[in-house]
């Protein structure tokens, strides 16, 4: 099929895809007669994937620190994919176009296959949208298609627009402190300027990963007509960036910490990296929930 423009219609929402465009969301709205809502921020599809709506991670979440990192006595170097970043981050999927498989008025699938290069291991990749009245519903999954065993991680990577009294809730227990690259020093606990159990979310200045993450965030605001509901029963770990000078916020399902790739492969299981075998599938699941008021 072609890279055009996927749209999907169910109830009062709408939502278009952007194959070409790392397989990102444009446009997530909800609609009430002439009234148009943008659920996630309002992607311009001229201005790249970092301008989207939400794109998805894969095979890797966040930063590799420095792009090597050493699996299996096997050294693997990647060069930076962001400007101005030294690190990679986000795997392959957000940078490259996907095929649409199917399309069907809410539901579409869109595919992606990555031969071995840089990134050494060949895998397929997938994502099944699902638009229903109440919401959106998306699972992205990872196939090794290699011979050997490939480390991955998955995550999704949606952008809310926010004002002054915009607020997020969710269950966090720790979160790890940050350097001049946004890498990870250290795990502390999530209180204080960390604690997520109620808070204003705009222009906070955080670009954090947190752990014991419950797998849910709700989100308010009084001039939204709709209350949100993110859920993602798979991820344990939620990165959430919230630049101080506001307008948005990013919260992510992610199943790994950041820069897990870099720990010894003995602490990857604790910090949510997986290994998988050939042949071998992951899925990270993820929900919006829109609740009109």
């Amino acid at each position: 099929m072609t890279l055009d423009a996927v749209r999907l219609e169910a109830g009062a929402l709408r939502l278009e895809l952007a194959p070409e465009i790392g397989a990102s969301i444009q446009h997530f709205s909800w609609h009430a007669g002439e009234q148009r809502v943008h659920i996630l921020r309002n992607g311009d599809r001229a201005g790249g994937v970092l301008d989207a709506s939400s794109f998805p991670l894969v095979p890797f979440v966040n930063r590799i620190r420095g792009g090597r990192f050493t699996f299996r006595d096997r050294e693997v170097v990647l060069a930076p994919n962001m400007t101005g970043d030294p690190s990679p981050l986000h795997g392959q999927g957000w940078l490259r176009p996907w095929s649409v498989d199917r399309v069907d008025g809410s539901r579409a699938v869109l595919s992606f296959h990555h031969e071995a290069a840089e990134w050494p291991w060949t895998y397929a990749a997938e994502q099944a949208f699902s638009l229903d009245g109440e919401g959106l519903s998306i699972r992205l999954t990872c196939r090794n298609l290699d011979t050997a065993p490939m480390p991955c991680g998955l995550g999704q990577h949606p952008y809310f627009p926010c004002g002054a009294q915009t607020r997020l809730a969710t269950k966090v227990t720790s979160v790890w402190t940050i350097d001049a690259d946004v890498l990870p020093v250290a795990n502390v606990p999530a209180d204080g300027a960390f604690d997520l159990a109620d808070r204003r979310v705009c222009g906070q200045g955080l670009d954090h990963g947190f752990g014991g993450w419950g797998g849910e965030v709700a989100l308010r605001d009084p001039a939204w007509p709709c209350d949100l509901r993110l859920s993602s029963p798979d991820a344990r770990f939620f990165q959430l960036y919230s630049p101080v000078e506001g307008g948005i916020f990013v919260a992510e399902p992610v199943t790994h910490a950041n820069a897990a790739l870099n720990a010894p492969e003995a602490e990857w299981a604790e910090l949510g990296l997986e290994v998988l075998e050939p042949g071998e599938t992951m899925h990270l699941d993820m929900r919006l929930d829109v609740v009109p008021k």
